[in-house]
């Protein structure tokens, strides 16, 4: 995608097999960029993750969103450093509210965090391998 606001547009539509969008911390920063943002105030990008948000509701496809965890670290020195964790943040919440299914993977592990939906096909009663 060239702009932050063609995500949203290309989500209008489902497709064919798993979509796959790696990853929204890029997706954010172009938002920023496109919006000026970096020195204005938080929720300045409102509009593009509105519709992210409200695009990915919609969304009938399988779609998977990878994206990067940012509270676990130190916080940034710099504001636009800060601004991204914060907006990142807000982003992540949002869509794991949104979403059926909200997995969490660390050291190549998958630790689900949210199962709406769980598929079963073993007598563990999950699908997270």
């Amino acid at each position: 995608m060239e702009s932050s606001d063609g995500l949203a547009v290309t989500l209008h539509e489902a497709h064919p097999g798993t979509t796959i969008v790696d990853d929204l911390g890029t997706w954010l920063t172009s938002a920023l960029d496109d919006a000026d943002a970096w020195d204005l105030p938080r929720g300045t990008v409102a509009p593009a993750t509105d519709a992210l948000c409200a695009a990915v509701q919609q969304y009938r496809g399988d779609l998977v969103l990878v994206s990067p965890e940012v509270g676990w670290g130190v916080v940034p020195a710099t504001r636009s450093g800060r601004l991204f964790q914060d907006e990142m943040g807000t982003l992540n919440s949002r869509l794991a509210a949104t979403c059926e299914t909200v997995v969490l993977v660390v050291a190549g592990l998958p630790l689900p965090l949210k199962s709406d939906n769980p598929k079963t096909d073993d007598d563990s009663g999950s699908d997270f391998r």
